[in-house]
């Protein structure tokens, strides 16, 4: 980074720890303040979360829908200041905040000498699902690796700056350009890994993609967490989070697989989609409405529908 910007940035960076260093209720205070100006003054992104709780949910009233829109820039609010918290939390809070459920489920693994794919979403609070590492035995599996992939950021200031929230735990970030050769090479040295993937963002333009009918639209899902997951014979999991009051979250690991490698093609990925769906459904306020998801169309393949997607995948994988 040059100098230049980090002269630029510092003033940002000691406000930022000042915040992180506040108690909680006073960092709500300042959620509520962000709240009010980010959604009753600027409208930041209203159009599009608008568009999206209309597109996905025709059924409900236009009185409900802004409920949830609503209730979502509370909790977008939260989040935000929920994760500079991380800068200064203590393992302990962290625990009590965000607790995990099954977690026992990625020990066994590694007992089994099997590599974990773990199935995320912007859903919650995204940012501390890195501490699901407080839960594990460290002691047990020591040369194991936590981590999780990124996209890093144009910005280098803003790019080291949640690199340093995010490995706060002790995880690792690995850049999505290298994800496969990174777990390809720790497998070689015989370490197994928990890799969690935010596998609900749309695919490049260029990326294959899985097409489902999820939240009323056809659907890019991105296929690579299970690819990954196959190739190097993976088990796969999904994070099923529930905010349960403010600055309360749970999150349960629910199996997706006990080997990539035997499902077929589609399978893992069509399941994650239907967990995540359910999950959104139950409680809409808390998924990332402002993301556009559907800025690119695509269509279903021939032939699907609902109803068969599983088999209809199975046969288009075992016809390819």
């Amino acid at each position: 980074m040059k100098w230049y910007s980090k002269i630029l940035y510092a003033p940002i960076g000691w406000a930022l720890h000042l915040l992180a260093l506040m108690p909680w209720w006073v960092l709500y205070l300042h959620a509520d303040a962000i709240y009010f100006l980010v959604y009753h003054v600027i409208g930041y992104r209203t159009k599009v979360v608008r568009q999206n709780l209309n597109e996905c949910f025709p059924g409900k009233t236009e009185q409900e829908r802004r409920a949830i829109e609503k209730e979502f820039y509370h909790h977008f609010a939260d989040y935000f200041v929920e994760t500079i918290k991380l800068l200064h939390i203590s393992d302990d809070d962290m625990r009590r905040r965000m607790v995990f459920h099954n977690a026992q489920l990625i020990d066994k693994a590694f007992d089994n000498n099997q590599s974990v794919v773990l199935y995320a979403a912007h859903y919650g609070n995204w940012e501390w699902v890195t501490s699901i590492t407080l839960w594990f035995d460290s002691r047990a599996h020591s040369d194991a690796v936590q981590g999780q992939v990124y996209q890093p950021l144009e910005n280098e200031w803003f790019d080291n700056f949640f690199l340093r929230l995010r490995q706060r735990f002790h995880t690792v970030c690995i850049s999505k350009k290298r994800i496969l050769r990174e777990m390809i090479t720790l497998k070689q040295q015989g370490r197994n890994m928990g890799i969690g993937f935010i596998a609900d963002q749309h695919p490049w333009t260029n990326e294959e993609h899985h097409v489902l009918d999820f939240l009323n639209h056809p659907t890019a899902f991105v296929p690579g967490p299970e690819a990954i997951g196959r190739k190097l014979n993976c088990q796969a999991v999904f994070l099923d989070v529930q905010k349960k009051k403010r600055g309360h979250y749970e999150c349960t690991l629910v199996p997706l697989s006990d080997n990539c490698a035997n499902e077929p093609q589609g399978s893992i990925t069509t399941r994650y989609a239907r967990l995540l769906e359910k999950r959104i459904v139950n409680e809409p306020a808390y998924w990332l409405w402002t993301h556009k998801r559907w800025k690119r169309p695509v269509a279903f393949p021939s032939g699907y529908t609902r109803d068969n997607e599983l088999q209809f995948y199975a046969n288009h994988s075992h016809n390819r």
